[in-house]
Parts: C-alpha cells; structure tokens; sequence
C-alpha cells in the first residue's frame, strides 16, 4: 500500500514538473478563458427621464435568485458620470456592475450601461461600440441584439421615459419568441416610451414596476425557461399532444403546421404557457379546447416568426439591388406597377408597398394581397 502511495505521489510530480516545463519562464499560471454559463434568460430594460425611479421600485420587489441576468440601458448624458451603479446598488442584494468591454453576464447580476456607448450582446459577452451622433437609440440597438442572440430567452421592459426608443427591439424580442413588458402609464412618471410599445401591439403585459417584478420571478421559475429550456426544444416533443394542437390549429384557422420544424413550434407553445402559466402540455391542449381565442393567439406567435424574414433587412437589401432594378430596366414610369403578395400580414404589407414607393415614386401603385382569416379561408384586399 505505501509502495502505492508513493508511486502515486511520484506519478503527481512528474506531471506537475511536465507542466512547468510547458509554462515560459516568468509567466503566472495559465488560466482556462472564461466562459459564458449555458444559456438563461436575460432582461432587457429600456428607459430614459423617470427611469431611475421605476427600475429602483422594480429591484425593491425582486428576488436575488431569479436564475437570470437584467441588463439596463438607461439614456445617459454623455459626457457625465454616472452614479447608477452606486445608487441601485442600495435596492438589491445582487451585484449591480457597470459594464465594460467584453464582459461576461452571469445570472443573478444586474448590469448597467456606461455613459457614451451604445452596447450589443453576443454569445452572452456584452460589447460596448461609440455613441453616434444621429439617430442614438441605444436601448432598440441592445434588445435586437439581445433577441438575434438569446431568442426565446430575451425578455424585454419599457421603463419610465420620453421618445420611441425601445419599441422596435421589443418588437424583435417578440418575433424570436421571448417576452416583452411595458410600465404603465398611471405609474410612468414619463409615458410617451412605454405607450409607443403599447401602442405597437408587441407587449404581452402592461404593468407598474412591482407587479412586473413578481411576474419576472414567475417566469423565472416556469419549467419551460432558462438552461433546461434549450435542451427540451431539441428533445422529441409529446407527439399526441402536439399532433393535438396541430389539429386545434388546422380546425379554427384553416392552417395545417404539421410540417413546420417541432423545435420551433414548442418554443412558441412554450411562449404561450409561460403567458398562461400553463406548466404542461396536456394542460395547454386542454386550455386551447376551452379557450377557442387562445387558439387565435397562437396561430399570430406562430405567424410573427414566420413573417420576420420578410421584414429582415438583409431581404430587402436584395429587394432594392437586384429585383426592383430589374423590373424598372427600361419601364415607363408612368406605367402601372402591380404586386401580388399571399398569405401577407398586415406588417409584411405595408413593408413592401413603403419600400417600392421609396423606389419607384408613389404614383400607379397597386397592391394586391391575399390574408389569412382568423376564422379560417383566405380574404383578398387591395391597396391603392
């Protein structure tokens, strides 16, 4: 046995002789690099004038373990301090840190944005880029950013505030799947930035800062969120009970989703049962079988991801390069331009027509679409 012993301890020392061999001479111990935790949710919070006092009323009512991460991106002026940091730091246990380039969020951990930065996140590491002059909307550049790289993961808050700022990445936010809240406008000391959220119909709860912080730690807690979640869209779903929800689906709207990817299907029904607070699937059947307008419901989270390529702007970059000039080579420009566009939402539509008028000029345009109807069938339209 101490023959054992001491082969062991011989064995130890080599190795650790063959490491330091390995390392140059002078230099500290190597360190693994560090690495984002597997994938939790995150929370973007949006605000500008009043924004300190609803964020700090929201910290005042939130658990210190929730199991995410609450990233605030406040408007700042840029060439003063900001004390943030020291001062929400007395409204949560949690570590408040003002970021710097690079840093890695972790759950639990409440980040601020610095003055004079505009900041993306990507693979869970926050980026910090130059403040523009023209056109600064930090909190819309940040929850894009946040929900091209967290998707079902991102959840999105409008704060206190005045402007737009913060409407189109909630927008973002809820075409990948995530969550989205907006204060109200009783307990808004500035509402004209959450009731332009509102206003967008991209908000699934509007609600003062306290009750947002309870509904945060519900989601917080729901099976369908954080690290297990993207392990179980990738997993076999419950065949009969999506089959079911399938059939529900093809029954009140007339579309059949049986052949849309499952993983991207069960993360808008997991969307959905987060809302419901629905914690299982047969629970959910049973929910859309009594509830025929959550039916509705489902089918436009299921549509909103479908649609998003067509408001992707990479797709009308090729729109206006390759295929408007081709079609207006050698064109009057007084001639009529007709369009044709099924299965067009409302969103898609006007994309279109606003693009080509850019284009084209916004005389003899006619455009033609073909709707679904929440009730089945297809309903055609035109726009003049």
């Amino acid at each position: 046995e101490n023959a054992m012993k001491r082969k062991l301890k011989g064995g130890k020392a080599r190795a650790k002789r063959q490491r330091e061999r390995r390392q140059p001479l002078g230099a500290p111990p190597s360190k693994k690099p560090e690495s984002p935790p597997q994938p939790f949710p995150i929370v973007g919070i949006g605000a500008s004038a009043g924004g300190f006092e609803a964020f700090s009323s929201l910290l005042d009512r939130l658990p210190p373990a929730t199991g995410m991460a609450f990233v605030l991106v406040q408007h700042l002026l840029p060439k003063h301090e900001s004390a943030l940091r020291e001062l929400l730091s007395r409204h949560t246990p949690m570590p408040v840190l003002e970021v710097t380039e690079g840093m890695v969020v972790r759950p639990n951990h409440v980040y601020v944005i610095p003055p004079d930065k505009k900041m993306v996140i990507s693979d869970g590491v926050l980026r910090l880029v130059p403040r523009t002059a023209l056109g600064h909307m930090p909190i819309d550049f940040f929850l894009q950013s946040l929900a091209e790289t967290r998707q079902s993961n991102a959840i999105g808050v409008i704060l206190s505030g005045t402007a737009t700022d913060g409407t189109l990445g909630l927008k973002a936010i809820k075409a990948e799947g995530g969550i989205t809240f907006a204060q109200d406008e009783k307990s808004a000391k500035y509402d004209t930035m959450p009731r332009s959220a509102v206003a967008s119909g991209w908000v699934d709860f509007v609600l003062p800062p306290e009750r947002i912080a309870e509904e945060l730690a519900r989601i917080g807690s729901h099976p369908f969120v954080g690290p297990a979640e993207a392990k179980r869209a990738s997993e076999p779903v419950e065949d009969t009970g999506l089959q079911r929800i399938f059939g529900l689906l093809r029954a009140k709207t007339g579309v059949d989703f049986s052949d849309y990817k499952p993983a991207s299907i069960k993360r808008r029904i997991s969307r959905r049962m987060v809302l419901k607070k629905i914690d299982h699937l047969r629970d959910y059947v049973r929910h859309l079988q009594d509830n025929p307008p959550e039916c509705d419901a489902l089918f436009d989270d299921i549509l909103i991801h479908v649609t998003s390529f067509f408001r992707d702007p990479g797709a009308f970059e090729v729109l206006k390069k390759k295929v408007f000039p081709s079609l207006m080579k050698d064109r009057n420009r007084e001639a009529p331009v007709r369009m044709w566009m099924p299965a067009a939402d409302d969103d898609y539509l006007h994309n279109v027509v606003d693009f080509v008028f850019e284009q084209v000029g916004r005389k003899n345009i006619k455009a033609f679409w073909l709707a679904g109807h929440s009730q089945g069938g297809m309903t055609s339209n035109r726009i003049v």
